[in-house]
């Protein structure tokens, strides 16, 4: 099947204009299985920040669009954003109106991501990930397989089984003691969705991975147009982890998938708003 396409703007566009690639050729999802997505030698160190609390929707996004510019110009090294926000929907380009099944349970924030619709909230650990692919690969496919692997080892670490599927971007784990599906398979839920988008061959936007939010909440959408499947989290497996030991195990995987971090010295501010 083709991978869902990333929403991704042509580099050589003016920058008052967005110009979507057109598709890529058919490839089968599973056949790119990327380990290591490291940057050229000399590259310096992926910033990682933590972000405290709650951080607003539009706040986030637009921390992201002034750093996503500044590593295209070369004035900011690429950057990991982890945060929590308050409940919301987002909607990516491929979201479908019916996917929304109440539109007024919490605000719902149109997107640039590729995807359709997904939850965000609190319990839920959100990792913005920017990363210039003209330092590492040009090649989207491998750059996602890299975020699977990057949260399948995660979760190897806290002793889940995470897997890829061939038709469904995301991470998925298997629920053997549920009934099987209509058409005989085993039940499987989602643990983490991805969705990212492309400008000038940086990435932005990222992955999410359920660790403790209210599982109720997804009911508002279809997450991801999928119907057939659930969603869990890590203490609804039984792992009742914490935000902080989860944060630890993701930045050590990081690392082994696309290289060196470093805590930045100065308190990083989010969009427009004042440092912390």
């Amino acid at each position: 099947m083709i991978i869902p396409a990333p929403s991704v703007d042509r580099s050589d566009a003016p920058s008052h204009m967005t110009t979507v690639v057109p598709p890529q050729p058919t490839v089968q999802r599973l056949s790119v299985a990327t380990e290591r997505f490291e940057a050229a030698p000399g590259s310096p160190p992926v910033l990682w920040v933590v972000a405290s609390g709650l951080t607003d929707y539009e706040e986030a996004v637009a921390f992201m669009e002034t750093r996503v510019a500044d590593i295209a110009s070369g004035a900011a090294p690429e950057t990991v954003m982890l945060v929590e926000h308050p409940p919301l929907y987002t909607a990516g380009t491929s979201a479908l109106p019916g996917d929304l099944v109440e539109p007024a349970r919490f605000p719902v924030h149109a997107t640039g991501r590729g995807g359709e619709y997904t939850y965000h909230g609190p319990g839920q650990r959100v990792a913005y990930v920017m990363l210039d692919l003209k330092r590492r690969r040009q090649d989207v496919r491998a750059f996602v397989s890299a975020l699977e692997t990057w949260i399948i080892g995660t979760l190897g670490d806290l002793q889940v089984r995470g897997e890829r599927r061939e038709d469904r971007v995301g991470v998925w784990v298997r629920r053997p003691e549920r009934a099987p599906l209509w058409n005989g398979s085993m039940a499987e839920d989602k643990i983490a969705a991805i969705g990212i988008r492309v400008r000038r061959w940086v990435t932005f936007h990222g992955i999410s991975l359920n660790v403790d939010p209210d599982l109720s909440h997804f009911s508002g959408i279809v997450p991801c147009g999928v119907r057939e499947h659930g969603v869990t989290s890590l203490v609804e497996l039984g792992l009742p982890v914490a935000m902080t030991d989860v944060d630890v195990f993701l930045r050590q995987r990081f690392e082994d998938v696309f290289g060196e971090t470093a805590t930045p010295n100065d308190t990083v501010s989010l969009g427009e708003k004042p440092e912390r």
